[in-house]
């Protein structure tokens, strides 16, 4: 089967890329949803309402989360360029995308936005990694006490890192 299904890719690596770019794409559409329902009470100090979805959606998305950390470690290197390039416009739309609703939620400037985004996705990918959710290593860090140091969750260290970005480019300029 898995001969069957490389015939139509390049590689092994372009099925995870396609999956990835997907990805990008799907969380985009959830992630601007999520920043669009913001209560209007939360608009004023919007910076913790904003990385909470921003985390939220991510972590959502399991297998995204996981590519996260793979594509520019080996999914990108073992492609074609064409196929990379596909790949990168898909993402950087996606960014983009979100990026401006970051930008309408919080008043902060294109390139800040667009390092918001970036910070979000990297760091997911990272602490995915880390989180070693459903994995016998997660298990260990679960049930050894000399290693509950290393457990990682998810989805409050996210919100706390961006939490911090964006509170620190909304009043940068104050």
């Amino acid at each position: 089967m898995v001969a069957r299904v490389l015939r139509y890719f390049e590689t092994r690596e372009e099925i995870f890329l396609r999956l990835a770019r997907a990805a990008w794409a799907e969380w985009a559409h959830a992630a601007v949803g999520a920043l669009d329902a913001i209560p209007a009470a939360q608009r004023r100090a919007p910076e913790r309402a904003v990385a909470e979805r921003l985390a939220a959606t991510l972590v959502q998305r399991p297998l995204f989360c996981d590519l996260l950390a793979h594509v520019p470690l080996n999914l990108e290197r073992g492609v074609s360029a064409p196929v990379v390039k596909d790949f990168k416009l898909t993402a950087i739309d996606a960014a983009v995308s979100v990026a401006a609703a970051v930008e309408t939620r919080t008043g902060i400037e294109g390139s800040e936005a667009m390092n918001v985004i970036a910070t979000a996705t990297a760091m997911a990918g990272a602490l995915w990694q880390m989180a070693a959710p459903g994995t016998a290593l997660r298990t260990l860090y679960e049930t050894d006490p000399d290693l509950a140091h290393a457990l990682v969750d998810v989805e409050p260290r996210l919100t706390d890192i961006l939490t911090a970005l964006l509170t620190g480019y909304t009043h940068r300029g104050r």
